[in-house]
C-alpha cells in the first residue's frame, strides 16, 4: 500500500538500519547453506480452502533433519511486492515459510475484502497447526512467527493478537486502517485514498472503493493497529517503518502499543514503502529477529 498521501508529515528522526550498526550481515542473507542430500530444501504449491474461496499458497521448506520453526509471511494490498527474497533468506536460516494470496486476490478463488483477508490469515495460521501439515512440512509449532508488509502488517498483528501461540511478530511499514479512516475526514485524505484504491483494485476480485472503505469505517475497534498490538502483549515484536512510505503510521501504532509491550522495537528507515534500496538490510533484520525467537543451527 503506497499511501503516499499519508507520508507528508516529516519524521523527526530515523533509526539506523541494522547493517549500519552491525557490518557483519547474517550469512543466511548473502550465502547459500551447504546442501543436505538427505533432507533438502524444497517448495510446495497448494490451496488452502476458506469458506467461499481458497488461498493459493506456497510453502518454502527448510533443509535439515527434524522439525523447523515456521514463518507465515503476509503480503500487502494488493500485493505487488511479495517479499519473496525475505522468504528465501528465512529458509536459508533454517525456517519454513508459508506465503499466500488472500481469497479474491491474484487468482485465488473468492471475493477480496479486508475482513476476508483477516480470516484468511487466521486460516493460514490454523493450517500450520494441523497434524497433517505438521507432519508433511516438519513444523515446530512452538516457534511460529507471523510477518507482514503494509496491509499484511495489519493482518499479521490481527492474527497474532488473536492467537497466543504465535511466538513473534515482525511488521514491515504496517498499515493502520484507523489512521486511514481519520484521514478520510479531510478532502486531501479522501482523494488520496480513492486514488490508492483505484490503483490497487485490478488484481482483486469483487472489491470496490465503497466496499473496502465501508469495512474500515464500520468497525473501528477491529481495524485499529494500535489496539491489535496492545492485544498482542509482551511477545517479541519488531516494526520497521519507511520514511517515504507510511512510517508515520508505524510510529503512532508503536506509541499506542508501548504500554502493553515496552520491549517492542520500532525503527523507521530512510526508504520507500517497498524498501526498494534496503532489501539486504530488511532481510538481515528479519533473519536476526527470527534467530532471537528460535535459534537454528544450519
Amino acid at each position: 500500500m503506497r499511501a503516499f498521501w499519508l507520508s507528508c508529515a516529516l519524521l523527526s528522526c530515523a533509526a539506523t538500519p541494522a547493517l549500519a550498526r552491525d557490518p557483519a550481515t547474517h550469512p543466511a542473507v548473502i550465502a547459500d547453506p551447504k546442501p543436505d542430500a538427505a533432507y533438502p530444501a524444497g517448495m510446495s504449491a497448494f490451496v488452502i480452502p476458506v469458506e467461499d474461496g481458497a488461498m493459493n499458497a506456497v510453502m518454502y521448506t527448510a533443509a535439515g533433519f527434524g522439525t523447523h520453526p515456521t514463518l507465515l509471511l503476509l503480503h500487502g494490498f494488493p500485493g505487488n511486492e511479495q517479499n519473496l527474497d525475505l522468504a528465501q533468506a528465512a529458509r536459508r536460516a533454517g525456517w519454513n515459510v508459508l506465503t499466500l494470496h488472500y481469497r479474491g486476490s491474484w487468482g485465488s478463488p473468492g471475493t477480496f475484502s479486508f475482513g476476508h483477508a483477516s480470516e484468511d490469515a487466521f486460516a493460514a495460521l490454523q493450517f500450520l497447526q494441523q497434524p497433517s501439515a505438521i507432519a508433511k512440512y516438519r513444523i515446530d509449532t512452538s516457534a511460529i512467527v507471523v510477518a507482514g508488509h503494509s496491509m499484511g502488517g495489519f493482518m499479521a498483528a490481527d492474527v497474532a493478537a488473536a492467537e497466543p501461540r504465535v511466538a513473534g511478530l515482525f511488521l514491515i511499514d504496517p498499515w493502520d486502517p484507523a489512521q486511514t479512516v481519520a484521514a478520510l475526514a479531510t478532502p486531501a485524505g479522501e482523494a488520496g485514498w480513492k486514488a490508492e484504491v483505484a490503483g490497487d483494485l485490478p488484481p482483486l476480485q469483487g472489491a470496490t472503493y465503497e466496499s473496502l472503505t465501508g469495512e474500515i469505517k464500520a468497525d473501528g475497534a477491529k481495524f485499529d493497529l494500535g489496539r491489535r498490538l496492545a492485544g498482542y502483549g509482551r511477545r517479541p515484536l519488531t516494526m520497521i517503518g519507511a520514511e517515504r512510505g507510511i512510517g508515520a503510521m508505524a510510529r503512532k501504532a508503536a506509541a499506542d502499543a508501548q504500554g502493553a509491550n515496552p520491549d517492542s522495537r520500532l525503527m523507521v528507515w530512510p526508504t520507500d514503502h517497498s524498501f526498494s534500496d534496503k532489501r539486504i538490510a530488511l532481510a538481515d533484520a528479519l533473519v536476526r529477529f527470527l534467530a532471537g525467537v528460535a535459534p537454528t543451527i544450519r
